[in-house]
């Protein structure tokens, strides 16, 4: 089936949890809000200065080097009184305009002369001034339901005041890998065996999405095995995501297993890498069930399909109304002659060229492709690329943020 069939009905068949918590929004970085954030006052609070300067009603200024008494200094969080007309204030960034003063003039463009200040330059109306509720106006959604938390949110929450937020349970993931031949870096690397990077890079995946990793470790090659760690899994996750072991070989036991505990299906999806894709559910013993999602063996693979399939399962369950990346056309810087006919995502980088190269083993084994790479060409089935060519760009950033 197209990606798009398969994230149909993955997408539909999950549903946002329903639990909430309310965090200090210096602790709410990468969460999903579960309701809007709602101002109660204006940002700006009052009519302030963008610059250093002296404030004065731009009518008193009509020629350069006009000569003003100032009348008061206003430094950031001191109310000035009312400007008399025909004087200037001597005002700071971000202090409180005076009322009565239109503009700010920028120290730079005035000369100090004892208590007086000579204007070099002649003022427009509003110069300088930053207006009140310019940002933010009083009552305004500043920051909607389903938003997930980034640095400058966060700073936006605090402008207007919101001290806690509203946000979304955090799903609990179970992560577990199954193989006889799969080891932990640190352990001795026998004859035949190798080292487990998909459960690093899977679990990381997992918490920068903001969700709590559950790691089960590495599952012996075993039907009873297989089936306790799914039973566990459920029992203390919303969603289980496990990597290779669900083909119908002697020793893949993950798809027998699945079915016994729950159900499953096999999907063949038509994209390069990560051809197959497991969805399915596994049962609890207080008969709900928790989503089961199999990504393929191969680490890129794995990394491939995560990003495409579990990461929007993740956010849908997080309420978030964002769910896909953002891509960009750009030109690419190389040619991809005998495409495949499933459609691909192509390992790249940009360059300082303004283009994108093409990482050269694009296998799903190498990992090293996807350290290297900042991004994926979003590449249709059976389009083959020419240097020069416009290609949909999808970074990585973008799926990790």
């Amino acid at each position: 089936m197209t990606l798009e069939e398969a994230l149909q009905r993955l997408l539909g068949a999950v549903h946002p949890l329903p639990a909430t918590e309310s965090l200090s929004t210096f602790d709410a970085l990468g969460r999903v809000l579960a309701a809007d954030v709602r101002s109660a006052l204006d940002v700006p609070p009052a009519d302030n200065t963008s610059m250093d300067g002296y404030a004065l009603r731009s009518a008193d200024v009509t020629f350069s080097g006009a000569v003003l008494p100032v009348s008061q200094r206003i430094p950031a969080g001191v109310v000035g009184t009312p400007l008399q007309p025909g004087t200037a204030a001597r005002v700071f960034t971000g202090a409180q305009v005076p009322a009565g003063a239109d503009a700010v003039v920028m120290q730079e463009s005035c000369e100090a002369c004892g208590s007086d200040v000579q204007i070099n330059t002649v003022p427009e109306p509003g110069q300088w001034v930053r207006r009140r509720g310019e940002d933010v106006q009083s009552g305004s959604v500043v920051l909607g339901a389903g938003l997930r938390l980034t640095p400058q949110a966060l700073g936006l929450a605090a402008s207007v005041g919101a001290a806690r937020l509203t946000v979304s349970q955090r799903p609990r993931v179970a992560l577990f890998s199954t193989g006889d031949e799969l080891v932990m870096p640190g352990e001795p690397l026998k004859p035949g065996a190798i080292y487990n990077s998909s459960r690093f890079t899977l679990s990381g995946l997992v918490r920068a999405l903001g969700c709590d990793c559950i790691d089960l470790g590495i599952v012996p090659d075993d039907l009873d095995a297989t089936r306790a760690a799914l039973r566990e899994a459920a029992a203390r996750s919303d969603l289980i995501v496990t990597s290779g072991g669900v083909s119908v070989g002697e020793e893949d036991h993950l798809r027998p297993a699945v079915r016994a505990e729950g159900r499953i299906d096999l999907w063949q999806i038509a994209i390069k890498p990560g051809k197959p894709l497991a969805f399915g559910e596994v049962r609890r013993g207080d008969g709900t069930a928790a989503h089961y999602i199999g990504l393929p063996g191969n680490p890129v693979s794995s990394f491939v399909t995560f990003l495409l399939a579990v990461r929007p399962v993740l956010l849908k369950l997080q309420g978030a109304t964002e769910l896909q990346p953002r891509g960009w056309p750009m030109r690419a810087d190389f040619d991809w002659p005998r495409p495949d006919r499933r459609r691909e995502f192509l390992r790249v980088r940009r360059n300082d060229q303004g283009g994108l190269d093409l990482y050269p083993n694009q296998s799903s084994g190498v990992l090293t492709s996807v350290v290297w790479a900042d991004g994926v060409i979003d590449n249709p089935a059976n389009q083959p690329i020419a240097a020069g060519d416009t290609a949909h760009y999808l970074p990585f950033s973008e799926w990790l943020s």
